[in-house]
């Protein structure tokens, strides 16, 4: 806590001093004033909350944690969305973060209190406690944090300098889809980080490896799933969405997808590895990702602009999932020993040409979007349990939290499958 705070206000008086001396102001406008005093109070809150979020799931206690985040954008949600209507604009965007994050925060540090003597706070540290490297691992995790960051920024700041706000603006919006990607698997990423690390420290390499080929092939069919019906309806959905005059947007995702597919199935593998505390060959595999990441933007934002971006990004961010099962391999468990490629790749074919068939023949871009999605999911579903690709078994397994009449409709529509 006292390590965490430390670095929260050393970020935040870097923003204050950075604003108040006017030189952000000189650089940018009058209004980033605000703006960085606002973000600096936002950093202070949101280590807060990290800390207490993270220290819930260290105690298993993810049904606190977890449910709290939710809560956490819902009122960012609300409450920006009433400010800038009511015309604050980014002032109000940043204030909704700020009381969102507040208020989650004070929640997630009275659930703790039930479980954890505030008192040892301001008790020294016992003499045999592994500062050091606790302290090693905080600042390893940094550069990861650093290295990865750089994956989502460098074409959006080369765009920027390159090829224009407007571009950068359409390239964005195709991002932003992309990474809707990730929903899933960045949950996997939070969860397994915590729950592979007491695997680590009971050396259950074997149960690791079996976790990890488990939830890698879950992700690989579902993800790819998303990847094809986005692909699908990306002329359809964006223009509905962003309006028609994003449709140049469009290229720009059919372009970004496979990355994206590569990145979302390298998230849980990435977790599992950073469980076991060897950041350091995290740090190579990011590493050698985020030089290729850079190295593509650099050569083929000027002659492509955003084409060229997507690209480059799209490589870059698959080159995370060859790196990171490199990496685990290395490590010591093997993500891919059970991912039934060869019935992916047939199951994914098939309901791709059902998928973009159906898209094709229905002209109405509404019509396509309400009907395609769920004839899609059928297609994809029933192939993926008669190829077993995931077993009826295991969807039932997967789903057994879920209400008991939701229950009841998949056993149903599993013994049917069958």
């Amino acid at each position: 806590f006292q390590v965490a705070i430390l670095f929260a206000v050393t970020g935040a008086l870097i923003y204050v001093i950075l604003s108040w001396s006017g030189l952000l102001v000189s650089i940018l406008s009058e209004d980033f004033r605000v703006y960085f005093y606002l973000i600096a109070l936002l950093i202070v809150g949101r280590q807060a909350y990290s800390v207490a979020r993270g220290s819930l799931m260290g105690l298993g206690l993810e049904s606190r944690s977890e449910p709290l985040n939710i809560l956490k954008k819902s009122l960012f949600v609300g409450l920006a969305l009433s400010l800038v209507y009511a015309g604050y604009g980014i002032v109000g965007v940043l204030i909704g973060h700020i009381v969102a994050t507040t208020i989650v925060s004070i929640v997630a540090y009275a659930i703790l209190a039930q479980h954890i003597d505030y008192r040892s706070l301001a008790v020294r540290t016992p003499g045999g406690f592994p500062k050091r490297e606790l302290l090693s691992f905080n600042g390893l995790s940094i550069i990861l944090i650093l290295l990865t960051a750089s994956l989502y920024h460098v074409d959006i700041l080369f765009l920027r300098l390159l090829v224009g706000d407007q571009s950068t603006g359409y390239y964005k919006a195709a991002l932003v889809i992309a990474e809707f990607l990730w929903f899933v698997p960045n949950a996997l990423q939070t969860v397994l980080l915590h729950s592979s690390s007491e695997l680590w420290s009971n050396d259950q390499t074997d149960h690791i490896s079996s976790l990890a080929s488990k939830i890698t092939r879950y992700n690989t069919s579902f993800t790819l799933l998303l990847v094809i019906g986005l692909a699908a309806l990306a002329s359809d959905f964006i223009p509905l969405y962003y309006g028609s005059e994003f449709d140049t947007a469009v290229l720009p995702l059919l372009l970004l997808l496979p990355g994206a597919l590569g990145f979302a199935l390298a998230r849980p593998i990435f977790a599992i590895g950073q469980g076991k505390g060897q950041l350091r060959i995290l740090i190579i595999a990011t590493g050698a990702a985020s030089i290729i990441n850079l190295s593509l933007n650099t050569l083929l934002i000027p002659p492509y602009g955003m084409t060229g971006a997507a690209m480059a990004t799209s490589i870059g961010y698959g080159s995370m999932l060859l790196f990171h099962v490199l990496a685990a391999q290395k490590i010591g468990f093997s993500p891919t020993s059970n991912l039934r490629i060869k019935r992916l790749i047939i199951v994914g074919t098939s309901s791709a040409v059902v998928i973009f068939g159906l898209s094709s023949i229905i002209r109405d871009s509404l019509v396509s979007m309400i009907l395609v999605p769920p004839i899609g999911f059928a297609v994809y579903t029933l192939l993926t349990v008669r190829l077993s690709v995931i077993s009826s078994a295991e969807i039932i397994t997967l789903t057994q939290n879920l209400p008991s009449p939701v229950q009841s409709q998949i056993k149903r529509i599993m013994s049917m499958v069958d």
